[in-house]
């Protein structure tokens, strides 16, 4: 897969073409000719493979051997740009110098060779004729088979007995906007088989009907006519002025048309300009199936989408038992032992739910004895078998995403399955991989790109969304076992990454490989690093391991263009490990993040790492170095004490000076702990783009410091506030923060309507005194949607949450947890809390009573 290192190419061309601009006038400049050059070509070389791929390649030695002729050289162009840019970048404050200029004539000299070895594939491709092949791709499941399962009599729905219900429900509901119902999901969960008994269920309320399958390369004439076809044109009519005698005969006739497997928009645009709009009073409906959300919104609206989901694990074991026992007269396990079952249940189990699956690995197993030793190899050998059965529709998905959006999805293979992943962390690591580049260079920009590419990948379905944020936006996700392990095969034949298991195949391979995980193999890790003690190519690495020698092996080790470095260390146990003080060469690190059972204090060399974008030590024991050095630095996650004092005497050794922070730069402090006595105001003008800050420890001075009228990090969005054991004097003020929309209060003090800023959308107090004073100024909070109340003390026994006017206009969730002493939770109005979808309730020992409203909405 050249296409992905190609593009890899491509994006850092982008950023060395813009830092060679600013250097007119010197030798660098006269670099961009030959950076623009190369841009060039790659661009070409990229359609070219594209072109390549999307032909029949499987079956052409030729090409293949030119395809991986081609992967070598965007790989080893990629080496130069990762090992030059940090010298182009460092040449922007020493032009002058001699080493400047030789590392550019070094440069350009590299350029002529890559030159070269471009004429050289043309040559070859040439010379062998590798300039055309069969127009069959055999990487998609034949057409015909698509179509002879649409129009197969078997429309069996095991587990999809609520869905059908719904479906059906909503497609004969003379109100549905649009007419359209859109049944949308991974591959492989049935969306076809349910479609097809929902259409054909229905069909006979209706004049005429028809069921098409649309195709990953669709053609609108040979649909029409298909459509045509069914709804009952004459073949005359057909041949003549097809569209026009369509649409006129759609416009009297109530229809209903199944649109089977649509992959994009456009041939919907297409198609709808034959077809009378679904939404008139004669009633005509449109089911469509896609794996794409967007497809279907786009055609139907929001309230069109039904999402299918995975079988829950008895309706699951149904269909398995269905499939196994097809030829059988007793469709039942009657007849064989219990190891027998409860093997077959673990194998279910690795189906995780989906339904192709299931039948994939009960036609394998309908293929052997049914005995517990062959079952057993069975489910030994799962992954591989499942994958190999489900790989071409699971790969349709894949060869469909846009080149760029293709390595962002590899790199959940290199997260454990079944691993709940931070949004947080995957858009942080692609940009400091430079799998995502703007032009501008803007780093908001960058991160506003991987959010919409993290969100595309879940309108595909091909990620699942974990938890949301406040405001709507993925807090993490998941991938499932099945597309992890086509990442998993996909990166190791694209040499995109290897795991534990696969790591020491090709020599060739391993010696470029650039990202490696570890997943709990401490012996293969062991014995890779020994193996390969300059690992030069790496450009990431994972390790989840219960061991702690990777940071002993890792301090004799040249990572000379190691950008990210994930390290999770857990251990039953409860032993701490340490790293040591000296540490291989990470310079070019952008990405660190250190979690587990790891203790001390992080290495002092890590403060030199220049171009460290984000540090995550927030879930160990890690405490920080005195004084940081990178002024690329933008999201620091920690949980030790930070000193805020600029006089070096009184650094503590395992506190960080907050003023050698990057000023401008840093855009989310989280996790802190400061000292209140030192938080002076100056601190904060050295982080005016600070957008998530959080405080333990916060004093009188710290009050009213975060209170001034002015306050300095306008772009503040998130403030997370843990007070002293004692209530502080001094009244909270932060009304004149007009974009803080998450707030986070832990401790005891009064509360007032300047206490909360204008724009609040979900606010969290831990450990209050709640009173009906402070229930009417949150009743009146214009924009709040999420309120919860942890471990709060209630001054009164009944808390009233109805009143005069609009109380809490937009509240949607409402959540009490533990409270104390209260005993009622009241509304008694239908006016107030208009828009309250929610109420989670947990009340420990003590059984707190709720009016008939809101106890319809506890959940």
């Amino acid at each position: 897969m050249a296409d992905i290192l190609l593009t890899a190419v491509i994006n850092k061309s982008i950023e060395i073409a813009a830092n060679l601009l600013v250097q007119e006038g010197t030798r660098l400049y006269w670099l961009k000719e030959d950076i623009d050059w190369l841009q060039r070509e790659m661009r070409h070389i990229r359609s070219y493979v594209d072109n390549a791929k999307a032909k029949k390649v499987g079956g052409d030695s030729r090409v293949k051997n030119l395809l991986k002729d081609i992967q070598q050289l965007a790989g080893d162009v990629e080496d130069l740009l990762d090992e030059f840019l940090p010298k182009i970048q460092q040449s922007n404050k020493f032009i002058c110098c001699l080493k400047t200029v030789s590392f550019a004539d070094e440069f350009a000299m590299e350029i002529e060779k890559i030159k070269r070895r471009v004429a050289d594939i043309d040559r070859v491709r040439t010379t062998y004729n590798i300039t055309d092949t069969s127009n069959n791709n055999d990487d998609c499941i034949p057409l015909d088979r698509r179509r002879l399962f649409l129009h197969a009599d078997e429309t069996e729905v095991i587990g999809l007995e609520d869905d059908f219900n719904t479906l059906k429900a909503k497609l004969l509901d003379q109100d549905l906007p649009y007419g359209v119902v859109s049944i949308v999901g991974m591959p492989g969960l049935g969306k076809t088989t349910l479609a097809k008994k929902l259409y054909r269920h229905v069909r006979h309320q209706f004049e005429c009907s028809g069921l098409v399958y649309v195709s990953q390369q669709p053609r609108a004439g040979e649909i029409l006519r298909d459509i045509a076809k069914q709804v009952g044109l004459t073949e005359q009519e057909r041949k003549e002025n097809l569209e026009n005698n369509l649409r006129s005969l759609l416009k009297i006739k109530r229809y209903v048309i199944l649109l089977d497997d649509i992959w994009d928009v456009e041939i919907w645009d297409d198609l709808k300009l034959f077809l009378p709009e679904c939404d008139s009073k004669i009633g005509s409906r449109i089911i469509i199936t896609s794996r794409n959300s967007n497809v279907g919104r786009y055609i139907g609206g929001d309230f069109s989408i039904h999402v299918l989901q995975p079988l829950d694990s008895e309706n699951s074991f149904e269909l398995f038992t269905k499939k196994i026992f097809t030829f059988d007269n007793n469709n039942n396990w009657d007849n064989a032992s219990p190891d027998l079952v409860d093997i077959g249940r673990s194998i279910v189990g690795r189906c995780g739910g989906i339904p192709l699956a299931i039948v994939v690995t009960a036609g394998m197993l309908r293929a052997r004895e049914r005995t517990e030793r062959a079952w057993n190899r069975v489910l030994e050998s799962m992954g591989h078998k499942i994958q190999d059965g489900c790989g071409k529709v699971l790969a349709l998905s894949y060869n469909d995403l846009p080149i760029a959006l293709r390595p962002c999805f590899l790199y959940f293979g290199l997260y454990p399955k079944d691993h709940e992943i931070r949004a947080f962390d995957l858009t942080n690591m692609w940009i400091a991989e430079k799998l995502i580049v703007v032009n501008s260079g803007n780093r908001r920009e960058a991160e506003s790109l991987a959010e919409d590419i993290l969100n595309d990948l879940v309108y595909r379905n091909l990620i699942q969304v974990a938890k949301r944020t406040y405001d709507g936006r993925i807090s993490s996700c998941h991938i499932h076992d099945l597309l992890h392990s086509l990442c998993v095969d996909l990166a190791k034949e694209s040499n995109f990454f290897h795991t534990e298991h696969n790591a020491f195949g090709d020599p060739g391979n391993v010696a470029r490989l650039r990202r490696i995980t570890f997943y709990s193999d401490n012996n293969a890790m062991n014995e890779f690093f020994r193996l390969n003690p300059k690992p030069t190519k790496l450009r990431a690495l994972f390790c989840f391991t219960k061991d702690s020698c990777i940071f002993f092996q890792m301090a004799h080790l040249n990572f000379k263009l190691l950008q990210v470095l994930v390290v999770v260390i857990s251990d039953d146990d409860l032993y701490f490990f340490s790293i040591p003080n000296t540490f291989g060469n990470t310079s070019c690190l952008r990405y660190l993040r250190f979690e587990g059972d790891i203790f001390g204090k992080l290495p002092s060399c890590m403060v030199k790492l220049k171009h460290l974008e984000t540090l995550d030590i927030g879930n160990s024991y890690l405490r920080l170095p005195g004084v940081w050095k990178s002024m690329q630095l933008r999201h620091l996650r920690c949980t030790s004490p930070l000193q805020a004092s600029n006089c070096c005497s009184s650094i503590s050794p395992f506190c960080l000076n907050m003023y050698s922070l990057p000023p401008n730069h840093l855009q989310t402090l989280t996790l802190m702990w400061m000292d209140g006595k030192n938080f002076e105001p100056r601190l904060l003008h050295r982080l005016i783009n600070l957008r998530k800050l959080g405080i333990k420890g916060v004093s009188d001075s710290t009050v009213k410091i975060l209170s001034a009228l002015s306050p300095v990090p306008k772009a503040l969005e998130v403030l997370k506030l843990y007070f002293l054991v004692r209530r502080p004097s001094e009244q909270i003020k932060l009304s004149s923060y007009p974009n803080i929309v998450k707030l986070h209060l832990n401790g005891r003090m009064r509360l007032n309507s300047e206490a909360f800023p204008p724009n609040l959308v979900k606010l969290t107090l831990v450990g209050f005194e709640v009173d009906g004073h402070l229930v009417a100024v949150l009743k009146k909070l214009p924009k709040l949607r999420i309120l919860k109340m942890v471990w709060c003390k209630h001054m009164e026994e009944k808390m009233d949450l109805s009143g005069d006017g609009d109380n809490f206009p937009q509240l949607e969730f409402l959540h009490i947890h533990e409270p104390f002493r209260l005993s009622e939770v009241t509304c008694t109005d239908d006016v107030s809390i208009p828009k309250l979808k929610k109420l989670l309730l947990k009340d420990g020992t003590s059984k707190v009573r709720l009016s008939e409203r809101l106890a319809k909405l506890r959940v």
